[in-house]
């Protein structure tokens, strides 16, 4: 599946990317086709205006899906969101941090839509920063937006799947909550605990009907052709303004400025995170519309996994994680387990063991 392609000529619409036949989920996870259309889907996004959040609700609304398209109070303003504003689209505002606005944003769009299918949050926070020159406002940020903000967003919508005895959560991680990135150490622990969270979630939820999986994208690039919120039709070009800012280059990133001396060094590993973003620039090789693609499919889907990770950078990244694990648990696994010995050889042990005892015995006379 072609995801790492930088270059911009390859970049999809939504509309064109709905109509991509390689970018189709495997046909063990019963995805929606021509075979069997998906039926019209409620959607929640929170994390609306960042890189994955626009394409995918771009992806919503080039599939005839209705969508609640949820900017951060941070970083946009009412009248910004009133611009997506549409018969498919309604454009709300909210800090995940803060259960009260989590809360009206889940009330004001079952009103609105009379209910709600799927939940995507794609809201993250993270500095670039060696651990130690954290200070405890950046550590409590990333924290409460991306384990607190998930946390309250499936608290406050458990009670009404439940209700209605179906329910999905499409939850976006990163390959940073699966191994750990020199520069963006508490970011990873947010990452980490998310993944904790829905993967013991789910035993919980399964018996009520309601699904969950964890979106582990890796380096993705804003690759649309155009910086607006494109009509429903998908036929016509917007007119300009419409919509939100384009999001900040490094996407929800903060690049801490003048690092501590011991870290401050260009070769420095704490300057890791910081050199990749950077080198990166927009040549991040992951799609955000291919990959909007497939996790609406994945919305739509019979039997979703627990993980979707997308990207051959995460793929590799994260089975070498893993490969190393299985390494160092063999390595030290005879610390846990008694050594066992094959039959013979224990036998022959014993012969030796009886000719000791007896050597001993004959001194000992």
């Amino acid at each position: 599946m072609d995801f790492d392609t930088a270059s911009q000529s390859q970049s999809l619409s939504p509309g064109a990317a709905t109509q991509n036949p390689s970018l189709r989920l495997p046909a063990t996870c019963n995805p929606p086709s021509e075979h069997r259309p998906p039926t019209r889907a409620v959607w929640i996004v929170f994390g609306a205006t960042g890189h994955m959040g626009r394409s995918l609700v771009r992806a919503i609304l080039a599939h005839g899906d209705q969508c609640t398209a949820v900017g951060w109070t941070q970083e946009n303003t009412p009248k910004q969101m009133d611009k997506w504003q549409d018969r498919n689209c309604l454009g709300l505002l909210c800090d995940v941090r803060v259960r009260e606005t989590v809360d009206h944003v889940i009330k004001k769009s079952i009103e609105y839509w009379g209910r709600v299918d799927i939940i995507a949050n794609s809201t993250g926070y993270g500095v670039i920063a060696a651990c130690e020159d954290q200070d405890e406002y950046d550590l409590r940020n990333q924290f409460t937006t991306n384990f607190l903000g998930t946390l309250h967003i499936i608290q406050l919508s458990l009670p009404y799947f439940r209700a209605q005895n179906y329910g999905r959560y499409l939850i976006f991680s990163s390959t940073a909550g699966a191994l750990g990135v020199p520069g963006l150490g508490p970011y990873c622990a947010t990452k980490y605990a998310v993944e904790g969270l829905i993967e013991s979630m789910l035993y919980e939820i399964d018996v009520f009907n309601i699904k969950a999986t964890l979106v582990e994208p890796g380096h993705v690039r804003l690759d649309e052709p155009d910086d607006n919120i494109i009509p429903v039709s998908y036929t016509s070009a917007p007119a300009p303004g419409v919509g939100p800012p384009k999001p900040k280059r490094y996407g929800h990133f903060f690049v801490k400025p003048n690092p501590s001396e011991p870290y401050a060094a260009l070769t420095s590993p704490a300057q890791h995170a910081r050199r990749m973003v950077q080198w990166l620039n927009d040549r991040q090789p992951v799609s955000a519309v291919k990959s909007a693609e497939l996790v609406w499919q994945l919305g739509h889907c019979s039997y979703p996994p627990l993980r979707l990770i997308l990207g051959s950078y995460a793929v590799e990244s994260i089975r070498d994680r893993l490969k190393s694990i299985t390494e160092e648990i063999e390595d030290w696994k005879h610390l846990s387990f008694p050594v066992t010995m094959p039959p013979e050889d224990q036998a022959g042990q014993d012969e030796v063991k009886e000719e000791q005892d007896l050597e001993e015995e004959q001194d000992n006379d």
